[in-house]
């Protein structure tokens, strides 16, 4: 008898349906023996674990170095963070200091300290840092592989040739498992764990694979060689489904191939609605090698650059001249159109340089901003690094958790002695250059018009804005269901928003995941919103709802129901 088919449900992490037989990944096991060892082994057992650490940082190196010229861009950023985590102290010197002090195993002072760093990562309120918790488990499994013996990360050869879509069916994907499977035909990636921001969501993404992820136990419910279909359009995997079901999602994938290919057709296609209203779109970036991923998919510009990925998972602070060659990176790549750059975001919960503040609620905490103008000498570093970058380009400054005046007159303020100190040695910066504000917290959306007035534009941060106004974290099981983008008054502030935008002739964008919700393209026109960035991989649908739209027909609809008590069904616009 046929295998009765089973429905699995998770987070549909980038858009497709895939048909093909599952290759069931293993992973190892973090759960390693324990023992203590004698006074006199310890500096022999120092010396194994270092000797792996160093051999696992060498791998991760030489296959980022190495990755053919298809790889996504996103992997060799991601190998290079996992190398950069084997040096970090955190996991270089600690572990050791455990073999020493306590006389741990290799093994146990390695998972030990490594349980302590994912936990921190895992506690934080921000999903994107949240979900780099898995790459503290990633870099200290390949350690684990070294210390049994197991060979270097090299490609698999499996299904070279065979023709046979396959699935890739995993607890976790790590990017060195990307590489090792690059030579198989997958057509999917399905994974227990993840969440939208999580390696596997972002590369799947980038190389236009489908994916669900955070399915809970397809890694152990699913067996090699199984036939699955992955549904990134619901998140739904489907284990040995029936001929009819088979039949029907192979006329899904014949549309969304029809689909996408047609998509392609308007990417140099002005973004410009039915009625003649110019609509900038934008990409949101978290690596310099994304530049080439937003101009790929026909970006006007970055709409948001997060430079978080250069302080985080390190043993110090970058300096000034690492900053400023990752920014000029991009400006240069985006050859001159606009790359707007948000200084650092981070605080309480994501904490630096081995700083141990444990805030009672981090997301009312030194957030951002408040962190940085703590620290004048940090946040000057990041501005002269940026100025210097505006040289090669068109440059704009995004100030993130904006909430008082006091706290824009204090960037301008060391925007401006940044400008002194570089005028000082001697270097270049352009002569004008934009500053901005992030809305995502009530206040500044409620009191928008001295910062409208103040600032050259506004980005809006749904995210944050919707988190702050309903007093929901969306990572917490108990409360994510009220986490709602359509709630009157998170619309009415976005509203807001933009009318002081119009009212004082600056430009307001949406960065947040409200502008790349395809379903709310049309509500944010109607909104009066002219420029939205998202993921390089969201952009086509966007323009193409754009290219169908009535920008003053939806205004007037919008306004209709803006004020009523219910949310809106964007299904009616």
């Amino acid at each position: 008898m046929a295998d009765a088919m089973l429905a699995l449900y998770g987070l549909a992490a980038s858009r497709g349906y895939a048909i093909g037989r599952a290759v069931v990944l293993g992973a190892a096991a973090l759960e390693v023996s324990h023992y203590r060892i004698a006074p006199e082994d310890t500096d022999a057992e120092c010396e194994r674990l270092a000797e792996a650490v160093s051999v696992a940082r060498d791998d991760f190196l030489r296959l980022a170095d190495n990755l053919p010229p298809d790889s996504p861009r996103e992997i060799s950023a991601l190998l290079h963070v996992h190398a950069m985590l084997l040096a970090d102290p955190m996991l270089a010197q600690e572990p050791l200091n455990l073999i020493r002090e306590r006389h741990y195993n290799a093994e146990w002072a390695l998972t030990a300290q490594g349980q302590q760093l994912g936990e921190q990562f895992a506690a934080m309120s921000d999903e994107y840092f949240r979900e780099r918790s898995s790459d503290v488990r990633h870099v200290i499994e390949r350690v684990l592989q070294v210390l049994a013996g197991a060979p270097e990360i090299a490609p698999a050869d499996q299904a070279h040739g065979t023709g046979e879509s396959l699935i890739v069916v995993a607890h976790d994907i790590s990017p060195a498992d990307m590489v090792k499977l690059r030579g198989a035909k997958f057509a999917a990636f399905a994974t227990d764990l993840g969440g939208a921001t999580s390696h596997t969501a972002i590369v799947a993404r980038s190389m236009g694979v489908a994916a669900v992820v955070g399915l809970t136990n397809v890694c152990t419910l699913a067996r090699d060689g199984d036939t699955l279909v992955v549904d990134g359009e619901t998140g739904t995997v489907l284990i040995n489904p029936s001929q009819g079901i088979l039949a029907e999602y192979l006329e899904r994938q014949a549309w969304f191939a029809a689909e996408r290919a047609s998509l392609a057709l308007i990417k140099d296609t002005p973004s410009v609605t039915l009625d003649g209203i110019k609509i900038t779109l934008q990409a949101n970036i978290e690596w310099p090698e994304e530049a080439a991923s937003a101009l790929a998919a026909g970006a006007e510009g970055i709409g948001l650059f997060r430079s978080e990925f250069l302080f985080m998972n390190r043993h110090g602070l970058p300096d000034e001249e690492e900053q400023y060659q990752a920014y000029a990176s991009v400006v240069r790549a985006m050859e001159g159109r606009p790359v707007t750059i948000r200084t650092l975001d981070i605080g309480a919960d994501k904490t630096l340089d081995d700083e141990a503040t444990v805030a009672t609620n981090p997301a009312l905490g030194e957030r951002a901003v408040r962190y940085c103008l703590a620290r004048p000498d940090m946040f000057a570093t990041q501005l002269r690094a940026i100025l210097r970058a505006s040289a090669h380009g068109t440059v704009r400054i995004l100030l993130p958790m904006i909430a008082h005046m006091h706290e824009v007159r204090a960037c301008l303020a060391a925007i401006d002695s940044a400008r002194a100190e570089l005028d000082t040695r001697g270097q270049s910066y352009a002569e004008h250059i934009e500053i901005g504000a992030m809305v995502e917290i009530p206040a500044i959306a409620i009191a928008i018009e001295p910062f409208a007035e103040a600032l050259d534009f506004l980005s809006i941060g749904t995210n944050d804005l919707i988190q702050y106004t309903l007093a929901i974290d969306r990572a917490d099981p108990g409360v994510a269901r009220l986490y709602d983008p359509l709630h009157p008054a998170v619309l009415r502030l976005i509203a807001n928003t933009i009318n002081a935008g119009t009212r004082t002739g600056k430009p307001v964008s949406v960065c947040g995941e409200m502008a790349g919700e395809v379903s709310l393209t049309r509500l944010l026109l109607g909104l009066g919103l002219t420029s939205f960035s998202m993921h390089p991989q969201q952009l086509l649908d966007v323009k193409r709802e754009i290219l169908r739209a009535h920008t003053n027909a939806l205004r007037t609809k919008v306004a209709a129901v803006l004020n009523r008590a219910e949310p809106i069904d964007p299904k009616t616009l």
